[in-house]
């Protein structure tokens, strides 16, 4: 089964574009869009720091481009996943009324890695480690939806 999914992070130059570049490398046969909560990136590239540390994994960004969350993306995704509790909140004040699509932590795919959220690198400079949280979790989930 193909399943539509959308990664959101704040401003969707690291962690969500990283996700759905790490999750399109594993599980291709599903269509992936990443969007960030803020407008402030709209149309730029993933950051660049990004782009190198998934480049090292193997894992290529180059096509991707920002762009911010809307309400209607709850009806052309079947799973929308946050980065952090506070997309959460973002992303769940957009919901439109009657609207059942599952909105999930990332790492709620991989109960083992130790945090409930993957940091923002662009923040804490650490984009080897946001990218073995996303690598585990993006793991989980595909596991997930194939079971």
């Amino acid at each position: 089964m193909t399943h539509r999914i959308l990664f959101v992070c704040l401003g969707n130059i690291c962690r969500s574009h990283a996700a759905e570049g790490a999750f399109r490398a594993r599980a291709p046969h599903h269509t992936t869009d990443s969007a960030g909560t803020s407008g402030w990136h709209i149309g730029d590239p993933p950051y660049g720091p990004m782009q190198m540390a998934t480049l090292l994994r193997g894992i290529k960004l180059d096509d991707l481009r920002a762009r911010q969350f809307t309400a209607r993306d709850f009806d052309r995704f079947d799973l929308i996943i946050g980065m952090d509790a506070d997309n959460i909140a973002d992303i769940e004040a957009l919901r439109p009324a009657g609207n059942e699509t599952p909105v999930r932590l990332l790492t709620d795919f991989a109960p083992n890695i130790g945090t409930d959220h993957v940091p923002d690198p662009y923040y804490t400079r650490d984009f080897d480690g946001a990218l073995d949280l996303i690598e585990a979790a993006v793991e989980g989930l595909d596991a997930h939806l194939r079971s």
